[in-house]
């Protein structure tokens, strides 16, 4: 009976619940940026070296100054660790023979490590600036479809993280 006076426009009404149904239905996920290895070495699918050059999908996402400098820490730690695996991994191989490939497991050790110390650096990065921005950067496993064998490479993903709905009541 109180809304008996009051003056409503029924298009008004109608246009902001088919936006709103809209609004709730789509959901926009975007592909996520690969950055591949571009060295010249790969040990048991960690590549050497990360491209530094900037992606164009991440163009207005991100600066190229902070990408370039995520992927040169990157690098640092890939620079540091694989003399030392590629040093194991030769001494493996000429010991292979005798030890009945145990003389494996220290590069295999060493090769988790650098993935641990990468995942590191990515995860401070993260918290640091990425997820602010939207982003997420993560080192994952991809099938390599250069051959027929069944071969995986590590690569860089950068991720978007879905928004938030924030005006959505809990």
């Amino acid at each position: 009976m109180a809304n008996f006076d009051a003056i409503f426009d029924e298009n008004l009404q109608e246009d902001e619940q088919s936006s709103r149904v809209s609004d709730e239905n789509v959901q926009v996920t975007l592909e996520p940026v690969v950055i591949r290895g571009v060295g010249h070495m790969t040990v048991f699918g960690l590549n050497s070296k990360f491209d530094v050059e900037f992606q164009q999908a991440l163009s207005a996402k991100v600066a190229p100054e902070e990408y370039k400098a995520t992927v040169t820490r990157v690098n640092r730690v890939l620079s540091k660790t694989m003399p030392v695996n590629v040093r194991w991994l030769l001494c493996g191989c000429i010991c292979c023979c005798c030890t009945l490939g145990m003389s494996m497991w220290p590069v295999v050790c060493l090769n988790k490590r650098t993935r641990h110390s990468i995942n590191k650096v990515l995860d401070a990065e993260n918290n640091h600036l990425y997820h602010k921005l939207g982003l997420h950067w993560r080192l994952n496993k991809q099938r390599c479809n250069s051959s027929n064998m069944m071969e995986y490479v590590s690569v860089l993903l950068v991720e978007f993280l879905p928004k938030e709905q924030i005006l959505r009541p809990d």
